[in-house]
């Protein structure tokens, strides 16, 4: 998700794990063995394959219907840059307020944030934090009666397996993840290779390489390489293996950890990364003078066949301007509004007036940049990375500090 300064900090690189620290087999075996304590409170946790209506408290129901929006600032908790500045503009000057963004590095940081008790009216979302959102009374419900602009969207998004009803959410942006490279850095076509995934661990591009600094993301990564659909493993034979070659990928090309790519990889410090869709799209505003967007490139398997990922905004329980949100995500929803949104932060909005097939004819993006256009029936075909469960999501974290421990 692109700005230009980073979401979260970049990782040091150290020493693979000191001696003497607890083995992932022991780890995970200890979790096996003691499981979340009777104190934790258990997640209901959605999956395509177990959608999820979320309850609506009696102390904490949908506003009334047609209220008038109130006349204070709306104050917007998302990642930076993430959001137009002509659009956030356009909403001020038809409600006559004006809109606070504050920004966050990542889920977690977020998440801590809001349970402090502040006053936002609006959280820049991920589907795999809904149920500590609902659970935790973070999130009002939604009266759709402020929310027309739903019917712009992709049918699959007013009904989501994670939000049945969108009783909580609607849809703001949807992205893949996949390899972007410039092609005068990297030479050969790493989309036409026999598992373009390899290409991170090959020694001739050390230096040069970053994978994304989300766990869940570049982990499942390591998981799609290797034959295993289930980016939400919690095999132990899994996720050792992952381990052991998040330390290979160290060793051979000692990767950058940042999601800053869209701007180090046209900017030329890097010739390969890992990267979301919307990055890759948003690289060209970073180019430097004289480089054309040709130099980009961006594989996403043809199929739909890899990971696909949407993020959607809620409105919160201790904002003091519920109708100004409500109508915030109207706006938000509006066609026009929408594309504009589009250009302006590259991550593409699953509206119905945008037809995949001609963003290329139109203009709108380079055909050496197809691969990163989004299309519907990838959210049949892909795999999403899902909330896990307190005792898997140690596991994987496990692992993920043993690389950030080696990795740079």
């Amino acid at each position: 998700m692109p700005e230009p300064t980073t979401r979260r900090q970049f990782l040091t690189r150290a020493a693979i794990l000191a001696a003497g620290a607890p083995t992932l087999g022991a780890f995970l075996a200890a979790c096996g063995k003691s499981g979340p304590s009777s104190s934790t409170p258990s997640l209901t946790l959605a999956a395509p394959d177990n959608p999820v209506t979320w309850d609506i408290a009696e102390d904490n129901k949908p506003i009334a219907d047609g209220l008038a929006p109130e006349k204070g600032t709306l104050k917007l908790y998302s990642y930076a840059d993430y959001v137009s500045p002509d659009a956030v503009k356009s909403f001020e000057d038809k409600y006559g307020v004006s809109v606070e963004i504050s920004t966050f590095n990542d889920g977690g940081e977020a998440l801590t944030k809001l349970r402090s008790g502040v006053d936002f009216d609006i959280y820049n979302a991920n589907y795999t934090e809904i149920s500590r959102l609902v659970n935790g009374g973070l999130v009002r419900p939604l009266n759709h009666s402020y929310i027309d602009n739903i019917k712009n969207v992709w049918p699959n998004f007013t009904n989501p397996w994670y939000d049945q009803e969108w009783r909580y959410t609607v849809p703001y942006t949807i992205y893949t993840t996949g390899i972007g490279w410039r092609n005068d850095q990297v030479p050969e076509d790493i989309g036409a290779l026999g598992n373009p995934y390899d290409a991170f661990w090959d020694p001739k591009y050390k230096g040069k390489t970053a994978v994304l600094d989300d766990w869940h993301t570049t982990m499942a990564m390591v998981l799609l390489r290797n034959g295993i659909t289930d980016v939400n493993t919690s095999s132990e034979a899994d996720l050792t293996m992952v381990g052991g070659q998040l330390k290979a990928l160290v060793d051979a090309t000692s990767p950058k950890v940042t999601i800053t790519a869209y701007n180090d990889l046209p900017a030329g410090q890097l010739g390969l990364a890992q990267m979301w869709s919307g990055d890759i799209i948003n690289a060209q505003a970073y180019l430097p003078e004289g480089t054309g967007p040709e130099v980009l490139r961006y594989w996403f398997p043809s199929d739909g066949k890899g990971m696909v990922d949407n993020d959607m905004p809620v409105t919160l329980k201790g904002g003091k301007n519920p109708v100004l949100a409500h109508l915030f995500l109207n706006h938000m929803l509006d066609s026009e509004v929408a594309m504009q949104n589009f250009s302006a932060i590259g991550y593409q909005p699953p509206q119905n007036s945008i037809n995949p097939d001609s963003l290329i004819s139109d203009g709108f993006i380079p055909e050496n940049l197809s691969a990163a256009i989004v299309r519907p029936e990838w959210f049949d075909a892909g795999y999403r990375v899902l909330e896990l469960d307190p005792t898997n999501d140690a596991a994987w974290q496990n692992v993920w500090r043993t690389f950030k421990a080696g990795g740079s």
